[in-house]
């Protein structure tokens, strides 16, 4: 399976996990394995969780909390995020260095979040049993993201919220970072299009402020942002 990453500047050694680098974290084998990840969790400078990613935290702003599923998680940034702020959160990643660094922080913080270890691609959630399911930076081949989406739409209440977030193919162009390989990155049209069955109110471009070493202040990425809901 090929997964393909770009390193963050916060994090050199790699612990970031959405906006700097592309979310391999959860899908198994290819050109990062699993070992790989647990390595990179492991060489993270900080010691402290991440802020959240802008465009979950606009969303949420809008949202009563309820059951929240955080796919890809990574360290936990954003399921933390949103235990924060009263969500009851399933947190699901392959790395279990970086689960382990979720734990830890919740621990820290007397947050309680449900950490499960699991690759994405034999990962089946509850249908239609969150609020709220996120899935943030997962580039990965077309038949691969398109099985990961299936299933996160799957797991929708009726009424709840998706949000896909991930960096545009005009990023190549117009913005910094990420990968520069067109097949593996986002359009809105073409993430609406994996979503049957469910009701797309925004599918768009938005620019926010790159993440990546070694970029002057000011500087952008673009992001196709998703967000839909399940027909009641």
């Amino acid at each position: 399976m090929e997964v393909y990453l770009h390193r963050a500047r916060s994090e050199p050694a790699g612990g970031r996990d959405e906006g700097g680098f592309e979310k391999s974290s959860g899908l198994k084998g290819g050109a990062v394995s699993r070992e790989r990840w647990n390595e990179r969790h492991r060489e993270r400078s900080s010691k402290s969780p991440l802020p959240p990613n802008v465009h979950l935290e606009k969303l949420v702003a809008h949202l009563e909390a309820g059951t929240a599923l955080d796919l890809a998680a990574g360290d936990g940034r954003n399921a933390l995020f949103l235990s924060r702020k009263g969500w009851k959160v399933t947190a699901v990643d392959f790395s279990e260095v970086g689960i382990e660094w979720g734990r830890a922080f919740a621990e820290d913080e007397g947050l309680s979040v449900d950490w499960l270890i699991r690759d994405l691609n034999e990962y089946v959630p509850p249908c239609k049993s969150f609020d709220l399911v996120c899935l943030f930076y997962l580039h990965v081949p077309g038949d691969q993201l398109a099985g990961v989406l299936k299933k996160a739409a799957a797991a929708v209440k009726p009424g709840g919220s998706l949000l896909i977030v991930g960096h545009d193919r005009t990023n190549i162009t117009q913005g910094a970072g990420g990968p520069q390989i067109p097949d593996i990155l986002y359009t809105p049209e073409e993430i609406s299009a994996l979503l049957p069955g469910m009701s797309v109110g925004y599918a768009n471009r938005e620019s926010c402020p790159a993440d990546h070493g070694g970029l002057p202040p000011g500087t952008v990425q673009i992001d196709c942002v998703v967000r839909a809901t399940c027909p009641l």
